[in-house]
């Protein structure tokens, strides 16, 4: 009877580890709260949580708006993967309230954003976005990773379903693959069951490491905002940096609006470096505390060619909509001291 009662209990922690499982609940617990929302769901990566929220909560015949900038793999889902499941996506400037609302249709179902966007750190205006939405019954999913809900809690502003990359900064080690869904209980239950048939599970293992990152995660995200403005602030100043994008810099044309949706501005910083390809991928070599790998939001820096790593993925047209431009870097800032973190950097400008 104990056992029927565990296999019939949705999300029951101690049935079966695809159902759930006790380090889950946990981590569960810890995100619903960071995040103000009723529950969450945790998966095996921020993909299998951005693709789980998608194709639990739409359906042939439905419309969907997603930006014109999002993780690339969130783009190809929007490009490829719902069209032929019979979903129709509309691509808007985010940037554009405006453009959002002259994309809703009839059949609209759900709009996806992401901010600030990867890889150009764009912001989208969350408050103005659920407005449009709230008032014709259309949901609202934000990818909240380039923020941390240490930065910003969409929820706050009324977004149905908050997604994570947990790999990124709410794991903050470099050391684990997870995703994390943060939403209403009513949204969990339909999620969840699409998400038992995908099985995108994150393992216990993981599950414990993303714990152990959460508990540090109010001070990294101190120390690593402090890094990143000054280090944006750094960077503007380079004959050899040609422009920084940063939305806590004054130069970032929705300064105003990510101080008024954030509380910090996080780890990215985008920049482009004065001449081309080469002479990015020279800047890029010759760092020495960076280092040159995917990802961000952990204790190191790290820092990636944006045109090198993406092209042999994404094609020229997607890529000059992602607004990724061969003289175009992305740095992640760690917790280094900041004086090392500016010294590696002006040699590496120097070497160009």
């Amino acid at each position: 009877e104990a056992f029927a009662d565990m296999a019939s209990t949705p999300r029951h922690p101690r049935y079966y580890t695809r159902y759930g499982n006790p380090v889950h609940e946990r981590v569960i617990k810890i995100m619903s709260e960071l995040e103000g929302t009723e529950t969450a769901l945790v998966t095996g990566s921020g993909m299998g949580a951005i693709a789980t929220t998608l194709l639990s909560l739409v359906r042939a015949g439905d419309h969907v708006i997603a930006q014109n900038r999002h993780y690339m793999s969130t783009a190809k889902i929007m490009d490829e993967m719902l069209p032929r499941f019979g979903v129709e996506v509309t691509v808007v400037e985010q940037a554009d309230t405006a453009a959002f609302e002259e994309a809703i249709r009839p059949n609209t179902k759900l709009i996806m954003v992401e901010t600030p966007a990867n890889p150009t750190l764009v912001v989208t205006d969350l408050e103005a976005v659920v407005k449009l939405a709230k008032s014709r019954g259309i949901l609202v999913v934000c990818d909240n990773t380039f923020a941390s809900p240490i930065n910003q809690r969409p929820h706050d502003y009324g977004v149905d379903v908050v997604v994570h990359s947990a790999t990124k900064y709410l794991g903050g080690h470099h050391d684990l693959t997870a995703g994390v869904i943060c939403t209403s209980n009513e949204l969990a239950e339909q999620i969840w069951q699409t998400h038992l048939s995908l099985g995108s599970v994150l393992s216990p293992m993981d599950a414990w490491l993303l714990l152990r990152g959460l508990r540090t995660l109010p001070m990294r995200m101190k120390q690593i905002n402090a890094n990143a403005l000054a280090l944006a602030e750094f960077l503007e100043n380079q004959p050899q940096v040609e422009k920084v994008f940063y939305p806590g810099l004054p130069s970032h044309p929705q300064h105003e609006l990510a101080k008024r949706q954030m509380k910090g501005f996080g780890a990215v910083i985008a920049f482009s470096i004065k001449g081309g390809y080469e002479e990015t991928r020279r800047f890029v070599s010759s760092l020495k505390i960076s280092r040159h790998a995917v990802s961000l939001g952990g204790v190191d820096s790290l820092v990636v060619h944006t045109a090198a790593m993406w092209a042999g993925t994404m094609t020229e047209e997607q890529m000059r909509t992602s607004g990724i431009q061969p003289n175009f870097v992305r740095f992640s800032t760690g917790i280094e001291h900041i004086e090392d973190l500016k010294a590696d950097v002006k040699q590496a400008l120097q070497s160009i």
